[in-house]
């Protein structure tokens, strides 16, 4: 490849079907566009992959997120690498921006899988050499690899937002972790912004149910922040700002790295007191969601792109982030 992408000669971006406008934004940071390939399916719903342009001995990078749809874009995922480890890839880079699979990081019953380290597995019996991907649900998953595996943040774009929306307001701010899980990444926002702490203290009878038991932390007639790595059902999160609106919270916003927003998800958020929920665009949102008029979407193709930039430079990552 020539340098009309802003590099060195030596590297294409390719995209699987799960977040392409992601990856075209990432491409655009690079100044250039996607390299070409084809992912479709055969009649029978077989995914079929052809890549469209010469790689040898040139650095791949394929973004894909493993969601919405996990287990086929998981797939696509999977043979993409393998096309490019076939086709004399010099090195192949998996881009996840949103990590599937990341809640199944440990036994938490007798007799249940670890899938997060199983993904891990298939990634890198593939063919990739290096992974990529953004505030994961459980950081020891960079671990379960044995190869070189960069975990970025989406902290300077999250921050940056709410700097601008709270500015000169800090000491009426309150960020809060909607469970206790989340307490090291909601104090080092508090931190940062200069705002207090609060907790809320949640059991979980069941996966996807949440109820929520008491808030640490005092949150009166304060603005009320919850901060989280990912939106799921958005049960945890509405019962949360319930919990805050109900202990004297004047207003409550939230910010999440990953929007899944699946199920009642939209439904939930629209009917709860959260004034805004601001997300990052490491997945493709549904029609549905797009068209809530309280969900905010701040994009990620600049970390991703500097990234890209600096790995296939050989220049240190962890600078991006201090």
């Amino acid at each position: 490849m020539s340098s009309e992408h802003g590099l060195r000669p030596g590297y294409k971006i390719f995209s699987g079907n799960s977040n392409t406008a992601l990856a075209q934004a990432v491409a655009a940071q690079l100044e250039g566009p996607l390299s070409k390939a084809l992912v479709g399916r055969f009649s029978d719903g077989e995914i079929q992959v052809e890549i469209g342009e010469n790689v040898r001995g040139l650095d791949a990078f394929i973004v894909q997120s493993t969601a919405p749809d996990a287990n086929n874009r998981l797939m696509e995922l999977l043979i993409m690498i393998d096309a490019l480890k076939r086709a004399s890839a010099g090195s192949i880079t998996a881009v996840i921006p949103y990590y599937g699979y990341a809640r199944q990081d440990r036994k938490v019953a007798p007799r249940t899988p670890i899938t997060a380290k199983l993904v891990a597995d298939l990634i890198e019996a593939a063919g990739a050499t290096r992974v990529v991907s953004m505030d994961m649900h459980a950081g020891q998953i960079q671990g379960f690899f044995n190869i070189p595996f960069d975990h970025l943040y989406a902290a300077p774009v999250l921050l940056d937002h709410m700097r601008k929306r709270f500015d000169g307001q800090a000491q009426d701010v309150v960020v809060v972790s909607p469970d206790a899980g989340g307490v090291e990444r909601a104090r080092a926002y508090s931190k940062r912004l200069g705002s207090t702490l609060g907790i809320v203290d949640k059991r979980r009878t069941k996966p996807n149910v949440a109820e929520i038991m008491n808030v640490i932390g005092e949150v009166s007639g304060k603005t009320a922040v919850l901060l989280d790595d990912m939106i799921d059902t958005a049960g945890t999160l509405t019962q949360a700002a319930n919990a805050l609106m109900d202990k004297g919270a004047a207003k409550v916003y939230a910010y999440a790295t990953h929007g899944v927003l699946s199920g009642p998800a939209v439904e939930r958020i629209q009917k709860s007191p959260i004034e805004e929920v601001v997300i990052t665009d490491t997945i493709a949102l549904s029609p549905q969601a797009q068209a809530c008029p309280k969900i905010k979407t701040l994009s990620v193709a600049k970390l991703f792109g500097e990234a890209i930039r600096r790995i296939h430079t050989g220049d240190s990552l962890s600078s991006l982030f201090v």
